[in-house]
């Protein structure tokens, strides 16, 4: 079992001191991967559901500050020399897939290969309409972003036609390090969610799941999917984030089958009290996972 931390990009965590602050406390005190979260735009009254929470509303305030997760990691990158850094999630049918297969590829390299590419399908209609982006079909078209992606990632000379995105006889320089291949996980608890896992992704990232319970339902029912198609789940990254997380889930998160525990966490705005929370996290956590 490894141990994540989602905690940059938002609020105190947009602020660069404390983005250095955690990014190398986190590396230091064992944390396996940095995680940050996206959206370009919030408004005050959604008429969207949340699906994460009960009442269907985002717990982040429409005016809180939010980086946009691929340059905010690249800071936690130059501040580090080895933790993981994942976007948890990018909403991938928001962005221009070429272009995004360009700024994850540049990511990872600079990094040393260690960019998990997070992406969701998206929750917020308003979201979309704001970004002249089609709501509807953002399920197929993020499936096919990725395929794009894949392609550009790993051909020198890249041709795709697709329903959302042609491109014919590109490159599309550099290449990621790690056999010019990038990690895709996908977001979302749904059982359509887990299906785009079982189908066509590298792992999952269940966000905000109630219990440990509910964590092995969804994963028995990923196993199910995999089955469907053919897929050896054994294959896929499982990373969850749970909504009140207790050293002692972590066994039986480790039985069904979790690589890894996200704790969702907003650091204090002041870096110096940043490093410190972020070694008090460590202390609780650490003994538990080993």
């Amino acid at each position: 079992m490894r141990l994540g931390l989602h905690a940059l990009g938002i609020g105190a965590g947009a602020q660069r001191s404390v983005i250095d602050a955690v990014a190398v406390a986190a590396e230091s005190n064992g944390f396996a991967t940095l995680w940050s979260g996206e959206h370009v735009v919030m408004v005050d009254r959604s008429a969207s559901r949340y699906p994460y929470a009960d009442d269907g509303r985002i717990a982040v305030p429409a005016v809180a500050d939010w980086l946009d997760p691929m340059i905010g990691l690249s800071f936690a990158a130059a501040a580090t020399h080895t933790i993981g850094l994942a976007t948890g999630v990018l909403l991938l049918p928001e962005h221009n897939p070429v272009l995004m297969a360009k700024q994850a590829a540049t990511l990872d390299r600079l990094s040393g290969g260690r960019l998990t590419l997070g992406v969701g399908i998206g929750w917020s209609k308003e979201e979309f309409d704001a970004l002249g982006i089609p709501f509807a079909r953002r399920g197929e078209r993020t499936a096919e972003y990725v395929a794009a992606m894949r392609t550009l990632w790993r051909d020198d000379v890249a041709s795709f036609d697709g329903d959302f995105v042609r491109f014919d006889s590109v490159r599309v320089n550099p290449k990621p390090p790690r056999e010019r291949r990038l990690p895709v996980v996908l977001g979302g608890n749904s059982d359509a969610a887990l299906r785009r896992v079982a189908e066509w992704g590298d792992g999952w990232y269940g966000f905000n799941l109630d219990n440990v319970d509910a964590v092995a339902e969804r994963v028995r029912t990923l196993h199910r999917l995999c089955g469907d198609v053919g897929r050896d789940p054994g294959a896929l990254r499982l990373a969850v984030a749970l909504r009140e997380a207790d050293p002692a889930d972590v066994g039986a998160l480790t039985g069904v089958g979790i690589d890894e525990l996200v704790l969702v966490e907003s650091p204090p705005e002041d870096p110096d009290a940043a490093a410190e929370w972020v070694g008090a996290l460590a202390r609780r956590w650490m003994p538990a996972v080993g």
